[in-house]
This record gives structure tokens, C-alpha cells and sequence, in this order.
């Protein structure tokens, strides 16, 4: 009777849609968010249309129209940690590498790979002679180092994504412990050349000089003017493809064409039209009228209702993502205090359900943190989806462990999206019939829900984390330490020794070994409920070419052009 019950209500909700959304939060998730930077074994890429080249464009209007759903929370390199953030920042900036239609990091900023020390702990890049800004300024190595210091100042408090930075030596130090900025290791030896020394070998550095974190900011302009990333302008000085020429807050982004770009002969896109509409189905109707171009993936939602019908006419692309969709809960205050209740609460979850009756996306079912993509053994992860039984006999204990005879009304929070709604309705039910609990669902905007989840004014709320690179490192430091990314405020000292131990392990197996440790203590105490792996699913129209969708949520428009 009970799956009877939840059964129903799915049918109520088939024309409702799911919003892949992230951190990097985590579109609308911090990201990761919500976006990605590295592309090893187990990723993948895809693109729209064909891989002719962009000299088959011919004279059609070089104009594409896409949704980014809503407003992006930050377009400064070092204050992002959104998809829908990155989404933008990622067309007008460009760090030393940038990731290729293979998935591999290539020169970018820097004229060529970077010099590499024996120890592999010192990297030399050259900056290329033709990388200027958009106003005119030759891009140098200060840019970058003032960027990345800029950071690592403890007076700049907002710099969530500033652990993205500490493998270089003396990061950490600086930004947590006091340390001096200087010690950090990263200087320009001159305007061209930029010296890195990390803590120890990391395999995927040069994939992180890729990220937005890494990216460069005029170091002239941004010193004259702190709040020269509120507002399109002449002091919106980027580095990029393309060029931010219009933000009209919650409405839209324009970018144009960067003429200055070191490889503008390789765009052909002239303008790229990003409306913020946050109404999935509204967003469709949009691009059956020919008002968008492209639906879905990876700040947008393809409706619910249109899947089956897109899926028979072999228009819509499902792709890979390493990226899990998770319910956090909040370990400071009761009843999620206990580990016991977190317990009972993520057993009680019917995953399979929610991927077959509402996302339809061909998601896998989350039973734990890292995705298959990068673990192979997570395909089963720690615990049976929907088991019942056992989920309740977590909640006897518990209770038992916390004096109380049944549990208060808990309150499960989401930003607001249809989609965010129907998994969260159905999990509301899930949690009634199997646990007896009652739970009432509350939605916020995302900014304001940004806020309220960074507060701690949370019982249960919706997060997701879309990979900056394809190593489990990026979803286990999420919860290294209270605040930033982790919204949960769960840490763990045997944990955090951990992580510590594999950054210097250089041994790939007993890295990995260390980190499944680290992950076997974190599920253990299920600081979240992971629901499911996500997936890439967008539609786009038949003339949009060579836009490259990457298995971790990426979405480059350097490549693409309009053939008509």
C-alpha cells in the first residue's frame, strides 16, 4: 500500500520536470557547483551536430540563444563556485590550459606545456605574446599571480573555492593559519613567465589551472575598482573567446564575439544570448517557437513530459556526468544530530523510483558520495536503496539514543524549481509511509537559499556537486572542514588525517585506497542522503554545431557555429 500511495502521486507529476543542477556546486548548486574542470579516463564529451569543420557556418547569422535558468550568483573568477556562474565565466575567461573537444587539457594563456621540475613540485609556464585583455592590456604572469593571491587573503572572506588552491605550497597556510602571502608558491619571475611550486606532486594540476578559481583578473583594473565584477562595463576586463556586453540582472547575459581573443579565428559564434528563465516548460515552448536553440544541459532542464516524445524522434542527448544529486542534512542540530536518524532517513528512499517514474534521465541510483565514473565499485555504493526495514530499526535507535518517543515535523528544503518540488514531494511521502514521519517542504529562491543553507537555518535541504575535475578528491574535500562548500557542518579528525594522508601518497592504488577509507567513514556517518549520479540531457537544434558537453557539466562554445 505504501508504494501504492507514492505511486499515484508520481503520476500526478509526470508533466513536471528535473533541473540538473549543481555544484560546484552543484546549475544552481555551489558547484560544484557545479561545474568541472578536468578530463581524464572515465569522462566523456559530447557535442551537437557534427563535427565538420566551422567553415561549413557559411553565411548564416552566427547568433546563439540559450536559458541559464536564473541569475548567476557571481561572474568573479574568485568568488564563483555555481554552474550557472561558471556557465558565463567560463565563454569570457581563460586560464593557462583549457580543456579540449577530447577532454584533455591543452595551452591556453600559456604559450606551451608548462616546464616541469624532476620532483614534479615546480611548473614553469610562459605566457603566450598575443594574450591581451579586453581592454587592451597584455595578460601577464602578475594578472595570475595577483588572482590567485587575491583568493588566499584571509580579508577576502567569500573565496569559498579557495581549497581549490591548496595544493600549491603555502595556500593553505595563508588563507586558514596566518601565513604569509608571499611564501605562497606562486610568483612571476617577469610579465611573461609564472613559477608554481605545489605542497607535492598532484597528477591534475594542470587540469585545475583550467577552473575559474585559477582564472586570471586584471590585476590594474581590479585594484582600482574592487567592484569591477558587479556590472557589464568597461571594467569588466576578461580574457576569453567572448566578451560579457549586457547583464540585465534576472533577465539576461549577452556575450559578443571577443575580436582581441589570441584564437579568434576559431570562433565563429558572434553573439550568445543567455535568458534566465526559470520556468522549464516555459523554456521549451521557447525553443519549439525558435526563441532558443537549446534546452537542458547544464543549467537548463529538459521537462519531464517532452523526454519520451524528444527520445522517439532521436532529439535528445543523454551523456555521462560526474556529479551526485544529495539531500544534506544538518549534523548540528536535533534530530539529525544522530547518526542513526540520518541513517534511517536515506535507507527510506525509494532512488530507482524517483530515476523511473520522475527524471527519466537514465540517472543511476546514489548509495554513495564518488560516481561510478570515477569509482567503478560505487555502481553498488554502501547500502541497498529503499530498504525499509533496516531504516527502521535506525529510527528506533535513535529515538532511543535521543530520549524521544517519535520525531517532530521535519522540514525539507529546495531552491525552487518544479522539478526540485516533485523529488522532494515524493520523498516527502516516502518518508511519511515508511518512517511514520510527517514533513513539511519548503522553497526558496536560490540566492536566498544559498543564504538560509550557508546559515545553518536548515533541517534537510537539496544540494548537488557536478565535478571541477574527474578525481574523488573533489567530493570528499567538500566535507574536509565546516563551512564553504559543506553545508552539512559534519567533520571528522580520522577523516580529514585522511585526505591529508593522499595528497602525499604517490602511489596511485594506495591513494586510492586512502581515499576509499575516507569515504567508507564519511557513509558511515551520513552527514547526506545521496539520491542519484546525474546525467547530461539536453536537446538543441539540428543547425547548432560543435558544442562541446563534457562528463563534467561543462558547456564550451569556443567551437560552435550556426549552420543554416
Amino acid at each position: 500500500m505504501r508504494q501504492k500511495k507514492w505511486f499515484l502521486l508520481l503520476v500526478l507529476v509526470l508533466s513536471l520536470s528535473l533541473i540538473l543542477a549543481a555544484c560546484s556546486g552543484g546549475s544552481d548548486d555551489a558547484d560544484s557547483d557545479d561545474s568541472g574542470t578536468e578530463q581524464s579516463e572515465g569522462d566523456t564529451s559530447s557535442e551537437s551536430g557534427s563535427d565538420e569543420g566551422a567553415e561549413e557556418s557559411g553565411d548564416a547569422e552566427q547568433v546563439l540563444n540559450v536559458n541559464i535558468r536564473t541569475e548567476p550568483p557571481s561572474l568573479h573568477p574568485g568568488l564563483a563556485t555555481d554552474t550557472t556562474s561558471g556557465a558565463v565565466l567560463n565563454q569570457v575567461f581563460e586560464g593557462l590550459m583549457r580543456i579540449n573537444q577530447e577532454g584533455v587539457a591543452e595551452p591556453a594563456m600559456a604559450a606551451s606545456e608548462p616546464e616541469i621540475s624532476d620532483d614534479l613540485l615546480t611548473y614553469t609556464f610562459t605566457i603566450r605574446d598575443d594574450a591581451v585583455w579586453s581592454n587592451g592590456d597584455p595578460v601577464t604572469a602578475h594578472d595570475f599571480e595577483y588572482a590567485w593571491k587575491w583568493v588566499l587573503d584571509p580579508e577576502n572572506a567569500d573565496t569559498d573555492y579557495a581549497y581549490q588552491l591548496y595544493v600549491i605550497k603555502g595556500a593553505q597556510d595563508a588563507k586558514e593559519n596566518g601565513g604569509s602571502l608571499d611564501d605562497v608558491g606562486v610568483k612571476a619571475l617577469d610579465d611573461k613567465t609564472l613559477e608554481v611550486t605545489l605542497e607535492q606532486p598532484t597528477p591534475y594540476f594542470l587540469d585545475l589551472t583550467a577552473f575559474y578559481t585559477y582564472y586570471p583578473v586584471n590585476k590594474n583594473v581590479a585594484e582600482a575598482n574592487p567592484e569591477w565584477a558587479l556590472e557589464a562595463g568597461e571594467d569588466y576586463v576578461t580574457n576569453g573567446p567572448f566578451l560579457l556586453d549586457t547583464w540585465e540582472h534576472k533577465n539576461k547575459v549577452v556575450l559578443t564575439k571577443n575580436p582581441d581573443y589570441w584564437d579568434a579565428d576559431t570562433v565563429k559564434l558572434e553573439t550568445i544570448n543567455m535568458f534566465m528563465v526559470d520556468d522549464e516548460n516555459t523554456a521549451l515552448e521557447m525553443f519549439n517557437a525558435g526563441e532558443l536553440d537549446w534546452v537542458g544541459s547544464p543549467t537548463d532542464s529538459v521537462p519531464l513530459a517532452a523526454i519520451p516524445s524528444l527520445k522517439d524522434e532521436g532529439k535528445l542527448n543523454i551523456s555521462p556526468l560526474a556529479g551526485v544529486y544529495y539531500y544534506a542534512f544538518n549534523t548540528e542540530a536535533e534530530p539529525f544530530n544522530n547518526e542513526n536518524i540520518r541513517k534511517a532517513f536515506a535507507l527510506a528512499i525509494n532512488r530507482q523510483g524517483i530515476i523511473e517514474n520522475i527524471t527519466k534521465g537514465e540517472q543511476q541510483p546514489a548509495m554513495a558520495l564518488v560516481p561510478p565514473s570515477i569509482w567503478e565499485e560505487n555502481n553498488e555504493g554502501y547500502f541497498a536503496d529503499n530498504d525499509v526495514e533496516k531504516a527502521k530499526e535506525y529510527l528506533e535507535k535513535g529515538l532511543e539514543e535521543l530520549g524521544l518517543d517519535s520525531l517532530p515535523t521535519i522540514q525539507l528544503s529546495y531552491n525552487t524549481s518544479e522539478a526540485h518540488a516533485v523529488i522532494a514531494q515524493a520523498v516527502q511521502d516516502m518518508w511519511n509511509q515508511n518512517l511514520g514521519v510527517e514533513v513539511e517542504l519548503n522553497n526558496e529562491e536560490w540566492n536566498v537559499y544559498l543564504d538560509t543553507m550557508g546559515a545553518g537555518n536548515f533541517q534537510v535541504g537539496r544540494m548537488g556537486w557536478l565535478a571541477d575535475f574527474n578525481d574523488a578528491i573533489n567530493f570528499l574535500e567538500i566535507f574536509e572542514s565546516v563551512g564553504g562548500n559543506n553545508y552539512t557542518n559534519w567533520e571528522d579528525a580520522e577523516y580529514q588525517e585522511l585526505l591529508v594522508q593522499s595528497r602525499t601518497e604517490t602511489d596511485p592504488e594506495a591513494r586510492k585506497e586512502i581515499l576509499r577509507e575516507a569515504e567508507a567513514i564519511f557513509m558511515d556517518a551520513m552527514p547526506i542522503a545521496p539520491i542519484y549520479f546525474y546525467t547530461n540531457v539536453w536537446t538543441a537544434k539540428d543547425y547548432v554545431k560543435n558544442i562541446e558537453v563534457s562528463g563534467l557539466g561543462d558547456v564550451q562554445y569556443k567551437w560552435g557555429y550556426i549552420e543554416k
